[in-house]
């Protein structure tokens, strides 16, 4: 039986394992494929009646490792700032995972199909919540620890989930409106000490058996609920069956990220968001890599640097926001040995900060476009020409076009709605609904097509090319202006390190191009007056000139959600005084 380790408190290891003495070879070549048409040929993902992941995939890691058919890499690595770590194999994670199940099961007596609202931020019982809630047949609901005490209310009061489980910094705002959640009946506490009113996870895995026979799930059957990140309204409930996360997103592991059995891949996404299930579980234990984890109370770059340096990490993820932080270091004095494939997800990546990049580390950045309601819809994979600007080609999950507001598909260079056929066959991948919405779930399909919400156009090559969501659009006297564009051109002034573009009111024009700006630290100081005119005329140079912000503002920071994507809903509505 596996090694023992005493939740939330790990201690340290001071030997280093064999395998992270050998230093990883850089590779620029694809392993997984040969190059795009090959995955669109090879891609042809086989549904069962009855799938379940923690046993269809990572029990059958554990038993690849115990007859040496798996690298030597943990499955499992963790680490945080006080220089603690862990590393655990599959087999650990089944033994650990296992325990928590009985807890979920039996003390908690939650039955498959029950919802429990997970609220943790990067430690290593996220993960295990994650692989029991599969073993149980139990719903996830994944938060993000930036809730507030009315988010939870909302979640709890939507969800109907029967339990929580969360740490020290949660439970007080728990505590406040668990009165008006008469379907929660189980509070779990991940903490070194006791609460009132909580049960410990520590203590109730200390005393369960450490076997479980994980149930059976259907492929369709319901696995988890993810809340989007409402960049448009109220979060709605995205559900996901066991197959289309759980084998979906083999697009994701094998052929965006192409790792295999000996990668170490770092995603920096925040535990309540898809793309922590997406990258963080799903997508690098379909191919037997190992997950890394740094938990930093928060988002720093020379922390980030550092580790990255200084860890055999060889795929690195993180968000655009990340590398527009990234590239303000000096990128350049850090060696990053091990790494060999960079990528992006989340929103648009501008092609400066990719540039930037590049000439610092010798290495590409490749954006993937997906949703929560998805796996990846487009990107750009290894072996493609990289077009700055673009998300690249659609994935082999699914048939992407461009179409208008009634469905049909449009011709390539035409701006429409980004969608994916559905019909004949709707795609495994794609989420099953937006849970008690069903009017909000109808509303997203056209004829044939589910559409994104986002805008688009499709070039002669076949790359897709993001313009900006539905309603974000600029409809300036009769011209159709998209914000990321601006945006782009914006971003490429040495003074900016942030915008977001808006509509503002406008008497003759209808509505004009506004840019909410956040200057570099070098320019706070400067003539805002001149800085605006300067803004204007770059902008002028880059791209069409009627696209320039003829409205400016400078400001300390720009409102986002949750998950780090501007709310540009937010800045509209200030603009046209509804809020």
């Amino acid at each position: 039986k596996p090694k023992t380790l005493a939740l939330s408190c790990f201690d340290p290891r001071v030997s280093l394992p064999t395998w992270l003495k050998v230093s990883l070879h850089k590779a620029s070549l694809p392993k997984n494929f040969s190059d795009y048409e090959s995955i669109k040929h090879d891609f042809n993902p086989q549904i069962p009646e009855y799938f379940n992941f923690a046993r269809d995939v990572m029990d059958k890691w554990a038993e690849k490792e115990k007859v040496g058919q798996r690298a030597a890499t943990p499955a499992l690595w963790w680490v945080n700032d006080r220089k603690q770590e862990i590393q655990w194999s599959f087999e650990e994670l089944g033994f650990h995972s296992r325990k928590l199940a009985n807890v979920l099961s039996g003390l908690c007596q939650l039955n498959m199909r029950d919802r429990l609202f997970l609220i943790l931020p990067r430690i290593p019982e996220w993960w295990l919540v994650n692989i029991a809630c599969l073993r149980t047949g139990t719903v996830l609901l994944p938060g993000t620890s930036q809730l507030t005490a009315r988010d939870i209310l909302h979640r709890l009061q939507t969800s109907g989930a029967k339990c929580i489980i969360t740490d020290e910094s949660i439970a007080p705002l728990v505590e406040d409106v668990a009165s008006q959640c008469p379907s929660l009946q189980s509070k779990i506490l991940v903490s070194n000490r006791n609460r009132d009113g909580w049960r410990n996870l520590g203590d109730l895995m200390n005393n369960v058996a450490s076997d479980h026979e994980c149930v059976e799930t259907r492929s369709d059957d319901p696995m988890t609920i993810f809340f989007t990140s409402g960049t448009t309204g109220l979060p709605k409930m995205t559900q996901h069956s066991h197959c289309s996360y759980g084998i979906g997103l083999t697009v994701n592991g094998r052929y965006w990220l192409d790792l295999t059995d000996q990668d170490v891949l770092w995603n920096t996404s925040d535990t309540g968001w898809a793309k922590s299930a997406w990258s963080s579980v799903y997508a690098p234990w379909i191919q037997g890599a190992c997950v890394f984890i740094h938990h930093m109370p928060r988002f720093d770059s020379s922390t980030v640097l550092t580790t990255l340096s200084s860890y055999p990490i060889s795929t690195f993820c993180t968000a655009p926001t990340a590398y527009r932080m990234l590239v303000q270091e000096d990128v350049a004095k850090y060696k990053f040995k091990s790494l060999q494939h960079c990528l992006c997800a989340g929103e648009p990546i501008n092609p400066e900060v990719m540039k930037k990049w590049r000439e610092a580390t010798g290495l590409d950045i490749y954006e993937g476009y997906g949703q929560t309601e998805t796996v990846l819809v487009a990107a750009t994979f290894k072996g493609m020409k990289i077009k700055p600007g673009s998300f690249g080609k659609a994935s082999p999950a699914y048939d992407v076009q461009v179409v208008d507001d009634d469905g049909a598909v449009l011709p390539r260079g035409e701006e429409g709605n980004l969608a994916i056929r559905v019909k004949p066959l709707k795609p495994f991948s794609l989420f099953t609904e937006y849970t008690g919405d069903p009017v909000k779930t109808e509303e997203c399909y056209r004829g044939d097509f589910y559409l994104t919400g986002d805008r688009g156009v499709m070039d002669e090559d076949g790359y897709l090319w993001f313009v900006g969501r539905a309603d974000d659009v600029i409809l300036s006297a009769g011209y159709r202006i998209g914000p990321f564009e601006v945006e782009n051109a914006l971003i490429e002034h040495e003074a900016v390190a942030e915008s977001a573009v808006v509509g503002s009111p406008d008497p003759i024009r209808g509505e004009v191009v506004k840019a909410f700006v956040v200057l570099t630290p070098e320019y706070r100081s400067h003539d805002k007056e001149q800085l605006v005119k300067d803004l204007k005329t770059h902008v002028k140079k880059m791209t069409s000139p009627y696209k320039y912000p003829r409205k400016v503002e400078f400001v300390e920071q720009l409102p986002k959600t949750i998950s780090g994507k501007i709310r540009r809903v937010e800045l509209r509505k200030r603009e046209w005084g509804q809020i």
